[in-house]
């Protein structure tokens, strides 16, 4: 049975139930829950007008959940296993803070942390120091690897320790089609599915850091040993956008990942969580997310371009070609 009929059965069941439990309360009782009775009747027509056949993206594997009760809205290729590039540093952000050690605690950036990342570039001098939660911070809000680097070197027991620990949370969390080998998401072996990492976005919004620090639109990094300073910004445009309420994102971007974007934001009152993967230019991410938002409140998403669709059928090929005898 198609999800949008699943749900609408669940949903009229939910409804008969509550219905007969007001009607067996006492009238002044029946007569309080009346406004909410319509509310909630509201809102699940809302839903149950969610066809799936009126939204398409062009990021090639998607999910869309009710962020509060974990049910599915919108899934495209949601169990497709695929690299997930900096997405890999909320499971960093959560493991550094399950950790406990002090926020405040200045962290140096060492040559060890960077050839890691393959000595890959970073405007961070090396022996310089910066606060953890800074750390945590630059990492989630403009990416930085040498940041998450950073964070895992300098866990009890080191980076191998680290991953270690981000694993079992991924275990812990449900995610079981989920692999991490570094903390900064700069391997192609860090992998997932959207509905794994629809799971993790749902666990790091829990984390009022995490909430805090990935949201930031802009900041002043101040270094010390030597001191100097280095602005960031955030790598998520929408952060900037009056017409959206976000409370986690992140987004990602690797040769063999496309580019990627989670993040949990507010549509019509409802925390929703949304996760794109491999997405076909760099600000498809960001139209997707306003397709999504749109089917949501108007019930289509409007379409996209031919060349997001020959992309898709390209990486289908080459990921699962039994894909195309369904499109």
């Amino acid at each position: 049975m198609p999800l949008h009929k699943r749900l609408k059965t669940i949903s009229r069941l939910l409804i008969g139930i509550f219905i007969t439990s007001v009607l067996s309360l006492p009238a002044i009782a029946q007569e309080k829950l009346s406004v909410q009775t319509t509310a909630i009747s509201s809102a699940t027509q809302k839903l149950l007008s969610l066809n799936q056949e009126n939204i398409e993206l062009a990021s090639v594997s998607a999910a869309v959940i009710d962020a509060r009760t974990g049910a599915p809205l919108y899934s495209k290729n949601a169990e497709l296993i695929l690299p997930i590039a900096s997405v890999t540093k909320l499971m960093t952000a959560m493991v550094t803070l399950d950790s406990k050690l002090p926020l405040n605690e200045k962290i140096r950036f060492t040559q060890a942390q960077k050839e890691a990342n393959n000595n890959y570039y970073t405007r961070i001098r090396i022996g310089s120091l910066l606060p953890r939660k800074d750390v945590i911070r630059i990492a989630l809000m403009s990416s930085e690897n040498m940041a998450a680097s950073a964070l895992g070197h300098t866990y009890p027991g080191g980076n191998m320790a680290f991953v270690k620990a981000m694993n079992l949370k991924a275990l812990q969390l449900g995610m079981t089609q989920t692999t991490f080998v570094d903390s900064s998401g700069l391997s192609e072996r860090n992998i997932s599915s959207a509905s794994d990492l629809a799971i993790m976005v749902r666990a790091a919004a829990s984390y009022p850091e995490i909430t805090k620090y990935s949201t930031t639109k802009s900041y002043t990094a101040r270094f010390t040993n030597p001191g100097y300073s280095l602005r960031y910004g955030n790598t998520n445009v929408l952060v900037h956008r009056k017409s959206w309420s976000i409370d986690v994102t992140k987004t990602g971007y690797l040769n063999e990942a496309g580019r990627c974007l989670v993040m949990m934001t507010k549509i019509n009152g409802r925390d929703t969580v949304m996760v794109m993967l491999n997405s076909y230019g760099k600000r498809t991410p960001i139209g997707d997310a306003g397709r999504i938002k749109r089917w949501i409140t108007t019930g289509k998403s409007g379409k996209i371009s031919s060349s997001a669709r020959h992309y898709q059928r390209q990486v289908l090929r080459q990921l699962m070609p039994e894909q195309l005898a369904l499109n």
